[in-house]
């Protein structure tokens, strides 16, 4: 399997590339701010057709290329129907202080012109990937997980998003995020896969289910029951 990324933008948002091999088909997982710009290289390095585009979830730092990805080699996005909303209005997901932030900059064109949704348990059969979504809410309503089965060459491997980071999760104080929610995900979706499980995450470095689940402090046995008892 060929996965390669790199951080998007000013946001550093981790945008990935997956195929089964190079010269092949390839999705795109969170085509962040300026995302083509990498992309194309990588496409033409690697011999790689693009035919869809995937985000773990709707805040405009993974999806601001969305569009224009989409727009120009002809493909659909992906997005869970619980974030689609924020393709039309980003701003209603973010803080006072990001919008204030982007005051003035233009937010058009981040629909792409094809846009399908994700369900807790599809497989959509792209690139002959063994793709599998799991629907994880807490970051956001449409947060969901991207795995990629396990074969006997290499473990299985978790796209995680901003649900979970090396040493942290994602952060549950803007519109539609729920702490105890996202914590019963990652205990329920993240936390059940085997330790040599390899976790790419939105920001920041890869890490292992394993690593997560022994030092992550979110994610200690009290941190989990007080999420339990929060959230009945």
């Amino acid at each position: 399997m060929l996965i390669a990324g790199f951080p998007a933008g000013s946001f550093q948002a981790n945008c990935y590339v997956l195929a089964t091999e190079a010269g092949a088909d390839c999705v795109v997982i969170d085509p962040g701010e300026g995302a083509l710009a990498g992309l194309r290289p990588l496409f033409a390095e690697h011999r790689l057709t693009p035919v869809a585009a995937l985000v773990t979830h709707g805040h405009l730092d993974h999806t601001a290329g969305l569009g224009e990805l989409c727009r120009e080699y002809d493909i659909p996005g992906y997005l869970h129907p619980g974030d689609e909303y924020m393709l039309d209005d980003p701003l209603a997901a973010l803080s006072p202080e990001l919008n204030a932030a982007l005051d003035g900059v233009s937010m058009a064109g981040l629909r792409p012109p094809t846009v399908l949704p994700l369900a807790d348990g599809l497989q959509p059969d792209l690139a002959g990937l063994p793709l599998t979504i799991d629907h994880v809410p807490g970051h956001t309503p449409g947060s969901v997980v991207y795995r990629v089965d396990r074969d006997r060459a290499r473990p299985e491997i978790l796209l995680t998003g901003d649900t979970l980071f090396a040493g942290s999760v994602g952060r549950t104080d803007l519109a539609g995020g729920n702490f105890a929610q996202e914590l019963i995900s990652i205990r329920d979706r993240i936390l059940s896969r085997a330790d040599d499980t390899v976790v790419l995450a939105g920001h920041g470095p890869a890490t292992t289910v394993g690593e997560q689940r022994t030092s992550n402090p979110f994610l200690t046995e009290r941190a989990l029951a007080r999420a339990l008892a929060d959230q009945d």
